[in-house]
C-alpha cells in the first residue's frame, strides 16, 4: 500500500515547486495559491496513477492519509472533486478557489481570506456555499 502523508505531499509539492525555474511569485498569497494547485495536482496525479494501475491487473491499494482528511478516501473521490471543481471554478472562481485552498492545500481560514484578500467571514460563507454546491453536483447521477 502506498501512502501519502502530510510529509510526502509536502515533498512532492516542494520538488515540484522547485522543478519552475522561471516561476516568478509576488506575494504570500500567490503562494498559497499556486501550493494549493500543486497540491491539489499531485494528490490527483496519484489517485489517477492507482487506478491505472488497478487496471492492468495486480495493482495496490493506495490511500491518501493528510490533515485534510481523518479517514480513508474513496477510491474514486479525489477524481470526482477534481472534476465537480473544475465545473465550479467556471460558475464562482473565487469559490473554487477556497475549495481548493482549504480541501487538497489544508489552510485554514485565515491563509485562505488573506491570500484571496478578502475577510474570514467572506471564506467561512464561500466554503459554506461551495460545499453546498459541489455536493450537489457530486449527488448528481448525470
Amino acid at each position: 500500500m502506498t501512502l501519502l502523508d502530510t510529509s510526502g505531499l509536502v515533498g512532492d509539492t516542494y520538488r515540484r515547486l522547485a522543478q519552475q525555474h522561471n516561476l516568478k511569485i509576488d506575494s504570500r498569497a500567490q503562494f498559497l495559491g499556486y501550493c494549493s494547485r500543486i497540491m491539489r495536482s499531485v494528490i490527483i496525479d496519484l489517485v489517477r496513477e492507482r487506478n491505472a494501475e488497478r487496471r492492468g491487473g495486480g495493482a495496490q491499494k493506495i490511500t491518501l492519509s493528510t490533515a485534510l482528511g481523518e479517514s480513508e478516501t474513496a477510491d474514486d473521490e479525489p477524481l470526482r472533486i477534481d472534476d465537480a471543481l473544475a465545473d465550479l471554478a467556471k460558475l464562482e472562481p473565487r469559490l473554487a478557489q477556497v475549495v481548493e485552498m482549504r480541501y487538497f492545500g489544508g489552510y485554514d481560514d485565515e491563509e485562505v481570506a488573506e491570500a484571496l484578500g478578502v475577510t474570514t467571514r467572506t471564506v467561512q460563507r464561500d466554503w459554506q456555499k461551495a460545499r453546498i454546491l459541489l455536493q450537489a453536483m457530486l449527488s448528481d447521477p448525470e
